[in-house]
């Protein structure tokens, strides 16, 4: 498969994991639910390497575990403050709102990267921002 159809997976996916952690998360702290959730994919994603045979730790560098370490914080962080949100908010503008996250990632990507960005990307991130600014104001 190509990215496109592992992009349009995951945001399949995203879009379940919102519904059902709304659901998940009526009458429960949402710390305890972010740590429910934090553990099963935990689970599943070391469970994934073992079966898929493990990767040689060698050839993991400092810089790249470094990167990754404060990918994973970044994560814990935007789950926490997702659930939090997902306790007092509706799935259907909660979600929309944090796919927001796209347009700081291709800025983010811009400036920290030195990706280029064509006119798709400032109007598809306008786009998104017009949306999730529709979906939210009530």
């Amino acid at each position: 498969m190509n990215w496109f159809t592992w992009a349009l997976l995951a945001a399949l996916f995203a879009g379940i994991t919102a519904v059902l952690a709304k659901a998940g998360t009526s009458g429960i702290d949402p710390n305890l639910a972010t740590a429910i959730r934090t553990t099963v994919v935990l689970v599943l994603a070391w469970g994934i390497v073992f079966a898929t045979g493990m990767p040689a730790w060698g050839s993991l560098s400092g810089s790249a575990v470094l990167f990754l370490t404060l990918s994973g914080l970044a994560t814990g962080a935007s789950w926490l403050c997702y659930f939090q949100a997902l306790s007092v908010g509706q799935a259907s503008s909660v979600a929309p709102v944090d796919k927001l996250s796209v347009v700081f990632a291709i800025a983010l990507a811009a400036i920290f990267l030195g990706e280029k960005l064509a006119w798709q990307h400032w109007v598809g991130g306008a786009l998104i921002v017009a949306g999730a600014a529709l979906i939210a104001w009530r």
